[in-house]
C-alpha cells in the first residue's frame, strides 16, 4: 500500500491535488472539508505547536531548524499525528493519503515518521498565495516567533517564507515530487503524466480555472511583492516583474 501526502502553504492550490487524488480513488480520510483537508484538524494543530518548541528564530526573517532536525520526536507528537491520521492509517485501501496545509509546519518529523511515503510538494507563486487569508497567516498561533507587523500581506508573506525555508532545510525523502500549481492549471495533461509516473497509477481529471493563475497582476493596488520572495521566484521560474 502507498501512503501519499501533500505539503505546501495554505492557498497554494493544494486543494487541486487533493481533489484529484480523491477523484482517483485515493482514500483521503473519513471527513474532508471543501478544500480537501482531512478534518477535524485540532490534533494536527497541537502537533504543530509541539514542533515549534524546537525552532529558534536567529534573525529578522531567519530561523534555525537544527534542534528540530536532530531531536528525538516526542511521544506526545507521535500520538497526536496518529490520532489525526487514525482513519488513514487504519485504511486497507491500496492508495491512501491526506492533505492539510499544516502538515508543512511539521514536515521534517512527518518525513521521519513516514519515510516511505510519497511526498508531493505543491508550489504556487506566493504573490497569488497570500491574497487570501489562511489559518497559518499568524505563525504565533502555532508557536513560531516572527517580527510583528500590521501589514496583513507581509504577515502572510512571512508565513510563506517560514514554511518554504523549513521545506528547503529538510533533507529530501526517498519519494519526492515538486509540482507548480500553475503547470497543473495551464498544462494539466503533462503535469498529470508526471504525477502518474511518480505515484504509479492513473489519475482522474478535474476542472481547472486558468484565471487562478496570476491573480496578483490583476490587483495592482495590493502590495503582495516582497524582496525576500525573489530567491524562490527565481528557483521556480516565476516572472519577477512587478504588476503593471
Amino acid at each position: 500500500m502507498s501512503l501519499i501526502t501533500v505539503i505546501g502553504r495554505g492557498h497554494g492550490g493544494t486543494r487541486a491535488i487533493s481533489h484529484t487524488l480523491y477523484a482517483s480513488g485515493v482514500y483521503m480520510g473519513q471527513t474532508l472539508n471543501a478544500s480537501g483537508d482531512l478534518v477535524p484538524p485540532e490534533a494536527m494543530y497541537e502537533a504543530c505547536r509541539i514542533f515549534a518548541r524546537y525552532v529558534d528564530r536567529v534573525g529578522e526573517l531567519e530561523w534555525d531548524f537544527s534542534r528540530a532536525m536532530s531531536a528525538e520526536i516526542p511521544k506526545e507528537f507521535k500520538d497526536l499525528i496518529e490520532k489525526y491520521l487514525a482513519a488513514v492509517l487504519a485504511s486497507t485501501s491500496e492508495q491512501r493519503g491526506w492533505k492539510i496545509p499544516e502538515t508543512t509546519l511539521v514536515y521534517p518529523w512527518i518525513q521521519r515518521m513516514f519515510p516511505e511515503a510519497k511526498y508531493i510538494f505543491w508550489i504556487r507563486d506566493p504573490r497569488d498565495g497570500i491574497l487570501a487569508t489562511h489559518k497559518t497567516d499568524d505563525m504565533r498561533d502555532f508557536g513560531i516567533d516572527y517580527p510583528p507587523t500590521e501589514d496583513v500581506y507581509k504577515r502572510r508573506a512571512i508565513s510563506w517564507k517560514y514554511q518554504y525555508d523549513l521545506v528547503q532545510a529538510t533533507p529530501r525523502p526517498a519519494h519526492w515530487l515538486e509540482v507548480r500549481f500553475e503547470d497543473f492549471v495551464l498544462n494539466q495533461e503533462a503535469t498529470l503524466e508526471r504525477l502518474e509516473k511518480f505515484l504509479g497509477f492513473e489519475l482522474g481529471r478535474i476542472i481547472v480555472r486558468p484565471d487562478a493563475v496570476g491573480r496578483w497582476r490583476r490587483k495592482p493596488d495590493e502590495n503582495v511583492s516582497f524582496d525576500f520572495f525573489e530567491p524562490a521566484l527565481k528557483a521556480y521560474r516565476y516572472d519577477i516583474e512587478p504588476a503593471a
